[in-house]
């Protein structure tokens, strides 16, 4: 099947790759030269784990090619994926100026009976817009399909080529078919596929975000209270996990969830139900919670050092700027808003992460010391911030860090170390949820 994806960024690539993997003949196109100039020569824009080798084998096996004709590309394809980006608005709606560019090019340039796809995150009411952007050109033929994608930077590549469900929004039989087909070699294991309108596609993959953050936030509100009353949220989460209704997955409490997608879905879907006066209560307090968990992570280092006067001129090392393992993506890190926090009590900074030093210097530039190894970054500092779960910080040489930092003391954002243990090991240990260690 000829396909194009409009947009190369984590989803367009890894959808199209993936596309490209199962044996479809794939265009991705791009309006950002830099971008398919480092593809066309077997570069991967970002980091995520395992595309750099199927993009590697399927441009080699001719499936897979990389173009700024965005026009050409549409005009070969039976279906066109549009994968670019709905940012924030100011007022935390999405901004889909760059879809409606998009869906414009389409009927323009789309052969007769094109499928247009939006794999975009998108509020409800898109596909509607989109439809009225064709009909206005005398485009009838196109057929519009909502197709919510649910990747995890880090496990992108598996996800999509091994999904939990997949979601096709549109009451066309003959068009939900054809997406059908398209999926059967991602779904041979029974994944379940569900057909259903527009809307409900398009409100699928905001609810299923917006509840992922909500687990988030609602621990980590259960992880304040346990630090006031000196409980230990690592026994009640396993205890609440238990409950076969609640299940373990998303009650680990944290500095804070970040990224491209939990934030701006949030907030997205908060603006649209205010703009059809319904009151999102416990989404404005999940983009609460979440922002004083990060809050609230600076004031515990700031306090442990005798307030903002006293840390004024004290150095920090940073282990995480990505907001979660696997990725590179700096984008509404919590590792950011804790730095921004200790910057500004005049608190200087060295920072390492296995693949994010780059990013991080884009943002900072040399406000901050970035160290070249894990180890490096401790060097006289008067503390160690762990910010990202990394693999490679999970089980340390306490013992290095211990003599390499100047004060044996640990602000755990990620829970990975058990406060006894550290205790005894000499270090003074404050994480998230649990009462502080120290001799």
């Amino acid at each position: 099947m000829k396909i194009c994806v409009i947009g190369t960024g984590y989803v367009g690539l890894v959808t199209g790759t993936c596309f490209a993997e199962t044996g479809n003949d794939v265009t991705c196109v791009d309006t950002d030269k830099s971008k398919i100039d480092r593809l066309q020569k077997g570069e991967v824009p970002f980091y995520e784990p395992g595309l750099g080798e199927l993009v590697t084998r399927n441009v080699g096996e001719g499936r897979l090619r990389f173009s700024t004709a965005v026009d050409s590309g549409i005009s070969e394809a039976v279906i066109s994926f549009i994968c670019v980006g709905t940012p924030s608005s100011s007022d935390g709606s999405a901004d889909l100026k760059a879809v409606e560019a998009v869906a414009e090019q389409v009927g323009k340039a789309a052969p007769k009976g094109a499928v247009l796809v939006l794999k975009s995150t998108v509020p409800v009411g898109t596909a509607e817009e989109c439809t009225k952007i064709l009909n206005s050109m005398k485009r009838a033929d196109i057929h519009v399909v909502s197709n919510p994608e649910f990747l995890r930077e880090g496990t992108a590549v598996q996800d999509c080529l091994i999904p939990d469900r997949i979601v096709i929004g549109t009451l066309d039989m003959a068009v939900s078919a054809l997406l059908r087909e398209l999926y059967s070699p991602f779904v041979r294991t029974g994944h379940p596929v569900f057909a259903m309108d527009h809307k409900s596609a398009e409100l699928t993959k905001y609810a299923a975000n917006a509840l992922l953050a909500l687990r988030i936030s609602f621990m980590n509100e259960i992880s304040m209270i346990c630090e006031k009353e000196g409980a230990d949220i690592a026994n009640v989460r396993e205890a609440i996990g238990a409950d076969h209704r609640i299940g373990p997955q998303y009650l680990f409490p944290s500095v804070g969830f970040g990224g491209s997608c939990f934030p701006k879905d949030v907030r997205a879907l908060t603006a649209h139900a205010r703009e059809i006066d319904v009151e999102p209560r416990l989404l404005q307090a999940t983009l609460d919670v979440n922002e004083a968990q990060k809050q609230a992570f600076v004031g515990r280092v700031l306090r442990h050092f005798g307030g903002e006067a006293s840390a004024k001129g004290k150095r920090v090392a940073i282990w995480g700027l990505a907001f979660k393992a696997k990725t590179d993506d700096i984008r509404e890190s919590p590792a950011l808003t804790v730095i921004d926090g200790l910057l500004a009590a005049g608190m200087k900074l060295h920072v390492f992460d296995p693949v994010a030093n780059a990013n991080a210097k884009v943002v900072y530039g040399d406000r901050l010391t970035y160290a070249s190894s894990t180890y490096g970054a401790l060097e006289g500092a008067a503390a160690l911030c762990v910010l990202t779960e990394w693999n490679q910080f999970r089980h340390p040489d306490f013992g290095k860090i211990k003599s390499t930092l100047a004060s044996p003391v640990i602000f755990d954002g990620r829970n990975l170390y058990d406060p006894q243990a550290l205790k005894k090991l000499g270090f003074t240990y404050y994480s998230i949820g649990r009462p502080p260690a120290s001799n």
